[in-house]
């Protein structure tokens, strides 16, 4: 089959980065997505979301009548899923949350004609392909005419546009057909390989990288808690560890976030608890570093309160789960600022990278300063890292919680 239209299901950060690369590359690709400001402003050849030159393809690829917005499915040759795949909060272990998916599988019902390609590319537990071609099936799609396969991203934010391009993919099909056809479109796009099997194992594979991120960064934020205790510069004796040959402990932080790596190992301890237990305690370690921060901003509003006689002015400087990104979900930042807030005490948030915020006080880096009885550091934007500020966040004594001043 020789695809000429694609069709993009979810818009967001890695739908809309696909469907202009996509487009780019000479396809005729219609991006859908529920948000309409969103397809609004698609259309308009802009973009709704921060990302590295993002804005410049969409904005040519929109220009050059390559790629258009929706917001229900069009008919294709390949469609490729993106949408949110969340886990389900409660009593035990976090549970995937699959229905986006399988929403999007039954949306695209109607237009999936023989010979199509119908690829996820969303986060999903083991299981979640064949799960589409069940949904299909019911639909009356016949689905031994088209192929199906699972095709993770592999990009990091800040990044993406040439990731999407260098990094290699892992191609899971629910056949060996299926694989090598999907893979095959892949190959017109991507110059990184293109690595074939099938869905079980490429579903695995992508939960499997993202835990062994949490599991590190457990690693170092554990050190982090210990050489607390001892008064020890952790990043300092990081740094030292790491002229070991064999030793790369990564950098501590205010927790983990973001819609991957905080989120995914949860599918694997949700499908096999009894085996999982070394990802589980990485979770629960990276968790409760976010506690524990909140528990020194505590600690020093108390004592700031006892030196000033009235309500000391909280400011924390970042919102977003990672540097220089706008990206907020599951950020570990935005959880300390909320439990601050909810337990009442008077926070100022300074976020580079995003204009307003429903929850928070946002303000400019330099007013929050003024302003600022306690300084809480949770990402390390570049912002915050030049040399001035660095100075004023010294003077401030300022709690550092992602290596800023180390």
């Amino acid at each position: 089959m020789v695809a000429k239209t694609v069709c993009v299901i979810g818009l967001g950060y890695i739908g809309l980065p696909t469907a202009a690369l996509v487009a780019s590359n000479g396809y005729d690709v219609v991006g859908v997505d529920l948000n309409h400001y969103a397809v609004e402003t698609i259309n308009k050849g802009k973009i709704h979301i921060v990302e590295p030159d993002l804005d410049a393809f969409v904005r040519s690829a929109v220009s050059a009548g390559k790629l258009k917005a929706f917001n229900e499915p069009q008919f294709a040759d390949v469609f490729i899923i993106c949408v949110p795949t969340p886990f389900q909060e409660g009593e035990g272990t976090p549970q995937p949350n699959i229905d986006y998916v399988l929403a999007a599988a039954g949306a695209i019902a109607d237009f999936v004609r023989p010979g199509n390609l119908v690829i996820l590319e969303s986060t999903s537990p083991v299981g979640t392909t064949e799960k589409i071609s069940e949904v299909l099936g019911v639909a009356g799609v016949d689905i031994t005419k088209i192929s199906i396969a699972y095709c993770p991203e592999r990009v990091l934010p800040g990044k993406i546009m040439a990731e999407l391009v260098e990094n290699d993919r892992v191609v899971g099909g629910l056949t060996p057909e299926a694989a090598k056809l999907v893979a095959d479109f892949y190959r017109t796009f991507v110059h990184g390989e293109v690595l074939e099997t099938e869905s079980r194992t490429a579903e695995m594979c992508k939960l499997t990288e993202n835990c062994f991120r949490d599991v590190n960064i457990a690693f170092a934020n554990e050190l982090s808690l210990i050489c607390a205790k001892d008064g020890i510069n952790v990043w300092n004796l990081i740094q030292l560890a790491n002229r070991h040959p064999r030793v790369n402990i990564l950098q501590p932080g205010a927790g983990v976030g973001g819609h991957c790596i905080a989120v995914d190992p949860w599918f694997i301890v949700a499908r096999d608890p009894e085996n999982a237990q070394l990802i589980r305690a990485a979770r629960e370690v990276n968790n409760f570093k976010t506690s524990w921060v909140i528990d020194q901003i505590k600690v020093s509003v108390a004592d700031a309160y006892g030196r000033l006689g009235r309500k000391p002015q909280v400011v924390c400087l970042g919102l977003a789960f990672k540097p220089d990104i706008d990206d907020l979900r599951e950020s570990a930042a935005v959880r300390i600022a909320e439990a601050l807030v909810s337990g009442g005490y008077d926070v100022i948030a300074v976020e580079p990278n995003i204009n307003n915020h429903e929850s928070f006080r946002l303000a400019t880096l330099d007013d929050a300063l003024q302003e600022a009885d306690v300084v809480a550091v949770l990402v390390k934007h570049r912002q915050f890292a030049t040399d001035s500020v660095r100075k004023k966040l010294q003077a401030l004594e300022a709690l550092d919680f992602c290596g800023v001043l180390a």
